[in-house]
């Protein structure tokens, strides 16, 4: 059932809710961050029905024993658990593939994200019928607490690049964080996607999906607090923090490949001018002196371009280098650019036939129902 058999439903029968909570080595902090979310889970209980899934990646202390020891009497949680280590991008779709409920949050088992974010989230996504919702601790209103300073502003600047780049993407605004993991989605238009990515890279590739299908996408001001990792290293570890700045370069990349292309042009074609300026006063004013004395025009040029060259010859050498390099850069920024058109087309195309297959083995697979005439028919037809 999608937001909008919700919204029709009225009165009915109270929307169920998926909680998908990634785990990695979280066996000091799993059993009082459970706890605490699935108290705060019962205060929605008068809105929502709830679930909570718990997908421990591959952990190696123990972990997964206790999330399922957590989960046996509590019918409301759910534990997957992956054999080994696959990533942040295969813990999610291993959860989202298991969620039951119409609208899917995602939320830290850390919680430096407070669990009172999620009631902001589904709130939002309800009222406004978006397919994304972002918990944002950096558009107005939002904040953070006691985070690292380089961390935070690795986080603050990298996010900052990607929504400069990723500016116009979203047909509801631009977007202030791209990369938190904090969110909530409509199932229906999350499961669409058939996502590929393996690491954090995934919450970037889900907005620039959403962005090509037109989805909607809103954010609401989130608090980022890191007071309760006291004696959790590792989260600023220069390893991390390398990977932080290469994943937002790369996530730049992904969303708009072509203006790391055009802008080193542009760049290399404004500091060429002078050199190239300064080669084309001296060859004219050489010129004139050469002319009257050498009676054939190719000669007369040679001549003015030799004595030009001898003054300077950096400024061919540099000039002509940043000459080419600009017009490589933005004859391979086309290049890129349409190779983009062609893929989001083709993404567009591969999605609309991925939901209708879904959505027909969704009708075969029902007890007792049987398809539509036109249920075999495509879109286009």
């Amino acid at each position: 059932m999608s937001l909008g058999a919700t919204a029709a439903a009225g009165a009915g029968e109270k929307p169920l809710v998926s909680i998908v909570a990634p785990a990695y080595n979280e066996a000091a902090i799993l059993e009082a961050n459970l706890g605490r979310l699935c108290a705060y889970l019962a205060t929605l209980e008068d809105r929502y029905r709830w679930e909570l899934i718990v997908v421990d990646d591959g952990s190696t202390d123990g972990t997964g024993e206790l999330a399922r020891a957590f989960a046996a009497s509590r019918d409301r949680v759910r534990v997957h658990q992956h054999l080994i280590n696959y990533g942040l991008g295969q813990a999610l779709c291993s959860g989202f593939s298991r969620c039951r409920g119409e609208a899917i949050v995602v939320i830290d088992l850390d919680l430096t994200y407070a669990p009172e974010h999620i009631e902001k989230l589904l709130e939002r996504l309800y009222r406004t019928r978006a397919a994304v919702v972002l918990a944002s601790p950096y558009m107005e209103g939002g904040r953070t607490s006691q985070v690292p300073f380089l961390r935070k502003q690795l986080s603050r600047w990298g996010n900052r690049f990607l929504a400069l780049t990723a500016r116009g993407v979203n047909p509801s605004g631009n977007v202030s964080t791209l990369t938190g993991m904090v969110r909530a989605y409509d199932a229906r238009f999350i499961r669409s996607l058939n996502l590929k990515a393996m690491g954090m890279e995934i919450n970037t590739e889900i907005i620039y999906k959403a962005s090509i299908l037109g989805a909607r996408i809103e954010e609401v001001p989130a608090h980022l607090d890191w007071s309760g990792l006291a004696g959790q290293p590792g989260r600023t570890s220069s390893k991390r923090i390398r990977r932080g700045i290469l994943f937002a370069l790369f996530a730049g990349f992904i969303i708009r490949p072509f203006v790391f292309f055009i802008v080193p042009a542009g760049v290399l074609l404004v500091a060429s001018l002078y050199p190239l300026f300064w080669i084309v006063y001296h060859v004219t004013t050489a010129y004139r002196v050469v002319a009257p004395t050498q009676p054939q025009l190719d000669f007369a040029i040679s001549e003015a371009v030799a004595q030009a060259f001898a003054l300077s010859p950096h400024a061919f050498i540099v000039g002509g280098i940043m000459l080419v390099l600009a017009v490589q850069l933005f004859s391979l920024g086309i290049l890129a650019l349409q190779v983009k058109q062609y893929f989001e087309e083709l993404f567009h195309f591969g999605t609309r036939v991925y939901a209708h297959s879904r959505e027909l083995e969704r009708l075969m697979n029902a007890p007792g129902a049987s398809l539509p005439p036109d249920a075999t028919r495509t879109g286009s037809e």
